[in-house]
């Protein structure tokens, strides 16, 4: 019974914690870094003390958000790089998809890599670099692994696909930002021009023998 008894609080309270992270989206979403604890625990209808309860802080907050969109962004990444296609259109179709995310949830993406932008109303001492540069250091990481697996790059090839894996990300990253501020192309022409950055490396190297190819 004690087991039992357990195993539905525990349901309950991951029931509880993905209805407030919901309800943290929909905050993020109408005022991206200016998205505060008051305004999320007045969506969530609790007291500000309960959500501490549940994440410690905003950083806690952060940290589970960040998880949540960075699992839906990787798979989504998995997905492109999965695909049926030839190397260089699996490379414009990754660079795309991640475009594609930023450009559909601009507030989402500046709350997460611009959170210090949210001024006076949005929880100040909040340290940018401590929460964000594991998110990308997590996406260069899952990036050398693919590369790893699937591409002979010759010897020492784990600590060239580390390179190549957090590089690309730190491209993507820098350029798509650039991008997402100013606008100066369209996502199709970023596209290609990162493509073109990119190709003489990886157009260099073959595939690893029965790798599903990169």
């Amino acid at each position: 019974m004690d087991t039992t008894q357990r195993t539905d609080r525990q349901r309950s309270a991951d029931r509880r914690r993905r209805e407030l992270l919901e309800a943290a989206d929909r905050v993020v979403l109408r005022d991206g870094p200016q998205a505060s604890m008051n305004a999320i625990a007045a969506e969530a209808g609790i007291t500000k003390p309960i959500l501490y309860r549940h994440f410690g802080d905003k950083g806690g907050l952060y940290a589970a958000l960040a998880q949540r969109h960075t699992d839906a962004l990787l798979d989504s990444l998995r997905a492109a790089l999965d695909a049926p296609a030839d190397r260089r259109e699996r490379v414009e179709s990754t660079l795309d998809t991640y475009l594609a995310a930023i450009e559909a949830r601009p507030q989402v993406y500046r709350f997460l890599m611009h959170p210090a932008e949210g001024g006076q109303g949005s929880d100040q001492g909040f340290d940018v670099g401590k929460h964000s540069a594991p998110l990308l250091r997590r996406m260069g990481e899952e990036l050398a692994q693919v590369i790893e697996e699937r591409l002979d790059l010759g010897p020492g090839s784990r600590q060239l696909a580390r390179v190549w894996g957090h590089g690309i990300v730190g491209m993507m990253h820098a350029a798509g930002d650039w991008w997402l501020g100013e606008r100066p192309c369209s996502r199709s022409e970023l596209v290609r021009g990162l493509t073109e950055l990119l190709w003489g490396g990886l157009a260099a190297v073959d595939d690893k023998t029965d790798s599903p190819g990169f």
